[in-house]
């Protein structure tokens, strides 16, 4: 990798952690291609990323940013796992990392929040932004069908007492 790449890298990583709510640090101890691809996937899907990264050019881009204070963590062949959601990057890597003995959670942040690995897990098992959106829309919609229902309801049981007068009219 020469300079131009490596300035090119540090870039990309400086802005990637500019605008990412979380980076979980993970240690990779022997993962296989195939299983590092499985893991990227997972992360796309959920709106995260998942990228090794030189520890010398991740420590450049990280110095100003709110994540500066992760840079002792980063050592040894370590990757780093990020997403715009504080919980998507997290809740993946603590999954993965359940079934895969070769990924290890070192830690990470979240803003300028440092987490060791117990906090990741923590926040892991955190719902995510999409499922406390579909939960906060499910309260609201909530009693808006319940007044739908209170409203219509003596208009049906009217309509029904007419329908049983003609029928008794008929007969």
């Amino acid at each position: 990798m020469d300079r131009s790449q490596k300035t090119d890298a540090v870039a990309a990583l400086n802005a990637t952690f500019n605008e990412v709510g979380v980076v979980v640090i993970t240690r990779n101890l022997g993962m296989t291609v195939a299983q590092t691809t499985a893991l990227r996937v997972k992360m796309r899907e959920a709106g995260a990323s998942f990228k090794v990264s030189k520890n010398s050019l991740a420590k450049l881009a990280i110095a100003d940013t709110d994540y500066a204070g992760i840079a002792d963590s980063l050592t040894g062949p370590v990757a780093l796992a990020t997403s715009v959601d504080p919980v998507a990057a997290a809740k993946i890597a603590v999954e993965f990392a359940k079934t895969n003995d070769k990924l290890e959670i070192v830690g990470g942040a979240m803003g300028t929040q440092i987490l060791n690995a117990d906090g990741i897990k923590a926040l892991a098992s955190m719902p995510s932004l999409d499922e406390l959106r579909a939960k906060l829309i499910g309260l609201v919609q909530a009693p808006a069908t319940k007044i739908a229902q209170v409203v219509t309801a003596p208009s049906a049981k009217l309509a029904r007492v007419f329908g049983a007068y003609a029928a008794k009219e008929a007969a």
